[in-house]
């Protein structure tokens, strides 16, 4: 009885657990399309700057050096391009994925600073959305699962083996 319990209160912690994701990924895309636009500037202004002096990106990031700050400067912005064209492409694919689909996404999802804003500002609601409910039931499943074997294999080495029928002379 008190396994059953467990394994059911196990279940229900996966649910509310799980059924927070859809909405967590709708505020995750919402700040990312922030990050992104803050990004794009940033990069278009250098891009701007690179055309003023006659140059392509690459010929502007090539021409930054000669001292540790402008090889840290030309460093800071090779990470800001790559950041800005790497969360373009998953804001691009969360945007077009339906709620159903950004379920199976969370590959998507996982840019550090952004995720961690976002896990800052989230505050758990109540799933009322399919996506939330299919979240839900997998979560449950899981949790379920989850504290099923761990009883399970803790419990193991104290039940009693049953004798196996075997020849008997």
């Amino acid at each position: 009885m008190i396994t059953k319990t467990l394994t059911l209160i196990g279940g229900l912690m996966g649910a509310a657990f799980a059924s927070q994701y859809p909405e967590f990924t709708q505020q995750y895309t919402q700040r990312l399309g922030g990050e992104v636009a803050a990004l794009t500037t940033v990069v278009a202004d250098f891009d701007a700057s690179a055309r003023k002096a006659e140059m392509s990106r690459d010929e502007a990031l090539a021409s930054m050096g000669g001292s540790v700050f402008l090889e840290n400067r030309r460093a800071d912005i090779r990470n800001t391009i790559a950041r800005q064209e790497r969360l373009s492409i998953d804001l691009q694919v969360l945007q077009a994925a339906s709620p159903l689909e950004r379920l199976t996404m969370p590959q998507r999802v996982a840019d550090t600073p952004t995720a961690r804003a976002t896990w800052e500002q989230f505050r758990p609601a109540l799933p009322l959305s399919l996506e939330g409910v299919i979240a839900a039931g997998v979560g449950f499943a899981f949790g379920y699962l989850l504290l099923s074997g761990l009883i399970f294999f803790l419990r193991w080495p104290f039940t009693r083996r049953k004798p196996s029928p075997g020849l008997k002379f």
